[in-house]
């Protein structure tokens, strides 16, 4: 239960001190050494894709490209700032938050939703990103069109208009 206070605290406040303040009382201890890297884990997920969503939304190609795993720049590069691409010149981002972190078989799987505009036309989009460590850090290594619901093991189609 103080699991889910904690996945909540971070997705509402989105950060950890406030996480620890309020996931758990003073005669709590606030994890065990198990529960460290999962919590760590989630937290620079959500860190990286908090930072590439705010980049979408500034139009901040290099900002967002670095939020990437380098083995996906050329891709990135390819399609970022194209006609369907995140960066395209008449999508205007109104709105992007993260619902929720949870661990997946590549790594940190980070459902978000983002709303979009393109001239009259405005469009809610659910994305997943996975988000992996790389080396040292931690980076995107994919993105798309995802459910936002939670998991329930089969992922749902999304049709692409």
């Amino acid at each position: 239960m103080r699991t889910a206070y904690r996945r909540m605290g971070l997705g509402v406040l989105g950060g950890s001190l406030l996480v620890t303040l309020l996931g758990c009382s003073a005669d709590e201890p606030t994890e065990s050494p198990e529960e460290a890297p999962a919590v760590e884990s989630a937290t620079k997920a959500r860190e990286r894709v908090q930072a590439y969503l705010d980049a979408v939304a500034a139009k901040d190609v290099a900002a967002g490209r670095s939020q990437f795993c380098a083995v996906m720049h050329p891709a990135f590069d390819a399609v970022a700032t194209g006609p369907s691409g995140d960066f395209a010149d008449h999508f205007e981002v109104s709105q992007a938050q993260i619902n929720e972190v949870e661990p997946g078989p590549r790594g940190e799987e980070v459902s978000a939703t983002v709303s979009v505009s393109s001239g009259a036309e405005a469009l809610v989009r659910p994305l997943l990103f996975t988000v992996t460590r790389d080396g040292a850090d931690w980076c995107i290594a994919s993105e798309t069109l995802g459910n936002t619901a939670p998991s329930t093991g089969t992922p749902e189609p999304t049709e692409t208009p």
